[in-house]
């Protein structure tokens, strides 16, 4: 079969090996689309996603869809369409045993932050285990599908504000997460959506799924205390600033996007004085099931994804995805 391997910053390669074989409680998957994260950018461009670095070659993906291949068990009959919840837990916490994304010793697919790494879904046949397998309903295409994982990572973000019902929101940072928190917004109930960008064409994109206003940044002006939560999916600093003086007294800003371990200058004044509530939010719980449910009743969300490279292209694949003025949600067909 054939893989994808990042062996090292810039280095990527498609490679043939050995077909995997299932062990007990695992199901042996034929991938048909992976979408390519930001994770998957820092570890193919960087050699490094944060602190953790690519010590040996790294089949990256967590964002998959396809069909069963064999399940030794039976539970699951060849051909079955499904996407995967790509985590799995740790051992229980005091404190949080009902959150176990947030336990201690987990893993998850497509990542180094594992001795051996977890290898990920760009791969042409997979091994996972039969409890991370979702089957998808006959509404929802194999595709389409592939976006369950960055949905349920949205919808998880809405989640922890909870009753979104008549809220006016602000989503800054319109790439592949910022548009998935436009329908997660939308789902919850949001009267009204905004969204903020310095990119014409991801803004074009924000309209296209929804969005009733756009703002981009560095043209137009931010509106000062106007929203009650702020989905801020960028990571940029100027971004989690501006979103502290465009949310509203005793407001609520989610920090969505990712920022490096290390300190970084923002202005914490205006949520301050304003006694906003900061919350941060990773990964997911159960969201995807969710998300599945919502991307069978919703083709209007396929329009995430802009571009489809086949595996033989992987490469070319990852340069586009990197660059937002071009491609929104990039997936790799195998």
């Amino acid at each position: 079969m054939r893989a994808a391997f990042i062996d090292a910053k810039d280095v990527l390669e498609v490679r043939e090996v050995d077909v995997p074989q299932p062990g007990e409680g695992q199901v042996r998957l034929r991938v048909d689309f992976v979408g390519i994260c930001g994770s998957d950018l820092h570890y193919y461009f960087e050699g490094a996603n944060g602190e953790y670095a690519v010590r040996e070659p790294l089949i990256p993906g967590h964002e998959l869809s396809g069909r069963v291949d064999l399940d030794p068990s039976g539970r699951f009959a060849a051909g079955t369409p499904v996407t995967v919840h790509p985590a799995r837990f740790g051992a229980p916490s005091a404190g949080i045993e009902d959150e176990p994304h947030l336990w201690a010793g987990g893993s998850y697919l497509g990542s180094a932050s594992t001795w051996p790494h977890t290898q990920g879904a760009m791969s042409e046949y997979m091994i996972v285990e039969s409890d991370m397998v979702r089957m998808l309903p006959d509404e929802l295409s194999i595709r389409r599908a592939s976006l369950a994982e960055p949905l349920g990572v949205a919808l998880h973000a809405a989640a922890r504000v909870g009753d979104l019902t008549g809220a006016r929101v602000l989503v800054s940072g319109a790439g592949p997460i910022g548009l998935l928190a436009i329908v997660a917004a939308q789902e919850r109930g949001a009267a009204h959506v905004t969204v903020s960008d310095v990119l014409p064409e991801t803004l074009e994109r924000a309209s296209a799924l929804g969005a009733d206003r756009t703002i981009r940044v560095g043209v137009d002006d931010m509106p000062r205390e106007e929203f009650d939560v702020v989905f801020e999916c960028s990571g940029a600093p100027v971004a989690i600033s501006s979103a502290g003086v465009a949310v509203r007294k005793r407001g609520t800003i989610v920090q969505v996007g990712m920022v490096p371990n290390e300190p970084r200058p923002v202005n914490l004044a205006p949520i301050i004085s304003k006694e906003v509530t900061l919350i941060g939010t990773f990964r997911f719980r159960d969201e995807v099931d969710a998300a599945v449910e919502v991307l069978a009743r919703r083709d209007d969300v396929e329009a995430v994804i802009t571009h489809e490279f086949p595996i033989a292209d992987a490469a070319r694949a990852f340069a586009v995805a990197r660059d937002g003025r071009v491609s929104g949600k990039v997936v790799v067909a195998l």
